[in-house]
């Protein structure tokens, strides 16, 4: 019997979340450096007629400005070369540290990744270097959309940390694009080919290998790639006589490919910043944190050269004349009369966008100094409570990515270091002693515990594990080895000294 095909119709209820222009600007602006601001500010004066620029008041001039009652009571000598080469180590040896926040105590500054010496005033960064290298490609505007956006993700290292599925959820849920990973994984590979080589990588490995890719043909780049490729574990542990036998390579052949791999940078972004007369290290403070010695606590928002915004009087005047005999306007004047209606409130729009910025940056400051009140006081990592971006979230009543957006980027000078927003975010662990203790306490009593090892006979991970259980940390030795990783520190056998 013939089946029968039937048309039928039916009806779908689905919720989409759309954001405003307006609150799309707002999210943009609150993921902004200060020097991006400044930018973006410079644009919006050139573009917008009615947006003007007045000189600054006391009155309401910062909310971060308030004293918050709550909180009372280099060698020289080094050449380019050994210098790179020194990074590179260095790179090596914090394998794994990317992927979570140091837990080395801020009193131990020199070992301290988090640590950056400020910087007040301007900084140039790569973001706006990457964006003229989008000019000279062939993009769709939504190419173009999604690739800016990868640029605004990368971190001050070049690397792009986040994974390709949240970034097609934040882009579909954020700012209402629809891109499938493909997609998105074809836009990444234009950014991996910028300048310079590397940028735009997911890890370490992936960064070399396309750095590599760049090299001329011949012999020595078919091997350069076979190591990192292949041997990059044991590349990692330096493991060089055995990638020599496994590879069946002549010592002089090994020596060059260690001494051109060297060449290579794992840290791109830092690169950038170097050609434009900027170190890694230093950075421009978002928020300003002072402890007084009467053990109360103030705060400023570092505005940079943000001006004082304003609408042009002569277009809101303008627009009061009009509509005063709105009824007898010829064609020309309400053209002119709409022009200037979509200006100003274009610049309204703007203005208000600032000002939520700054509340915003403002409010998730001041919780976070609530939550670790006595780090702030003390400047002591052990005392840095457990804090998700939840917890700030319900505190501020925001929402849990715009908290995300704050912290991602932002920097806090502290009267114990400049350190990223991010650092005082960790993980809970409950002891068992049912206390509720941050993974960052926990890393910190592991990097003492190492220190204080016999050096001649260093603990293995298990006996680590043991230790810290008498501690009352009863974590797992794969944990103890994640932990040890972050932190830098080697596993047992190549902490050995004779």
């Amino acid at each position: 019997m013939p089946q029968r095909l039937e048309q039928t119709e039916r009806q779908e209820l689905k919720q989409k979340l759309r954001l405003s222009s307006q609150q799309m600007l707002q999210v943009k602006l609150i993921g902004m450096s200060i020097a991006e601001l400044e930018e973006k500010i410079k644009t919006e004066l050139y573009d917008n007629p009615a947006l003007e620029t007045s000189a600054p008041t006391d009155e309401g001039e910062g909310e971060g400005d308030l004293e918050m009652d709550a909180f009372g009571g280099g060698d020289e000598e080094h050449t380019e070369q050994e210098e790179r080469e020194d990074e590179f180590e260095k790179a090596l040896e914090d394998i794994g540290i990317d992927e979570e926040m140091s837990g080395v105590s801020s009193r131990e500054r020199n070992a301290d990744e988090d640590y950056v010496e400020p910087v007040y005033g301007n900084i140039v960064s790569f973001y706006d270097s990457l964006k003229e290298q989008m000019g000279e490609e062939d993009l769709t505007e939504k190419q173009e959309y999604v690739l800016e956006y990868l640029i605004g993700s990368l971190d001050s290292n070049g690397y792009l940390r986040k994974n390709l599925e949240d970034l097609c959820d934040e882009l579909a849920i954020y700012h209402n694009v629809e891109v499938t990973e493909h997609e998105l994984e074809e836009v990444l590979h234009i950014l991996q080919s910028f300048d310079p080589p590397g940028i735009g990588a997911r890890t370490l490995q992936e960064c070399l290998l396309i750095q590599i890719r760049r090299k001329p043909n011949g012999l020595l780049k078919d091997k350069m790639k076979e190591v990192i490729a292949r041997h990059f574990d044991e590349f990692i542990k330096k493991h060089w006589d055995k990638i020599r036998v496994s590879m069946g390579l002549s010592e002089s052949l090994a020596d060059d490919l260690q001494r051109e791999i060297r060449r290579l940078n794992p840290k791109p972004g830092a690169a950038m910043g170097e050609s434009v007369g900027r170190n890694l290290q230093q950075i421009t403070p978002d928020f300003i944190v002072n402890t007084s010695e009467d053990g109360s606590i103030s705060f400023t928002l570092n505005d940079g050269n943000v001006p004082v915004l304003k609408v042009s009087p002569d277009y809101t005047e303008s627009i009061e004349e009009y509509k005063k005999r709105k009824g007898s306007l010829s064609r020309g004047e309400k053209e002119s009369l709409a022009f200037y209606e979509d200006k100003v409130n274009k610049a309204q729009g703007f203005i208000e966008a600032i000002r939520q910025r700054r509340h915003t940056l403002y409010a998730t400051m001041k919780a976070i100094i609530e939550w670790q009140r006595k780090y702030f006081l003390d400047g002591d990592e052990a005392d840095l409570k457990p804090m998700i971006l939840k917890d700030i979230a319900e505190k501020t009543g925001l929402d849990i990515s715009t908290i995300s957006r704050v912290s991602n980027e932002k920097y806090v000078q502290t009267n114990w270091g400049a350190f990223p927003l991010r650092h005082f975010f960790s993980d809970g662990y409950v002891t068992e002693g049912g206390e509720e203790t941050s993974t960052r306490k926990i890393k910190l009593s592991l990097k003492e515990l190492i220190n204080k090892e016999k050096k001649e006979k260093p603990l293995s991970d298990d006996a680590l594990a043991a230790e810290m259980k008498k501690m009352g940390y009863p974590i797992a030795r794969r944990t103890v080895a994640k932990y040890r990783e972050q932190l830098g520190i080697p596993v047992a056998r190549l902490r050995k000294e004779s």
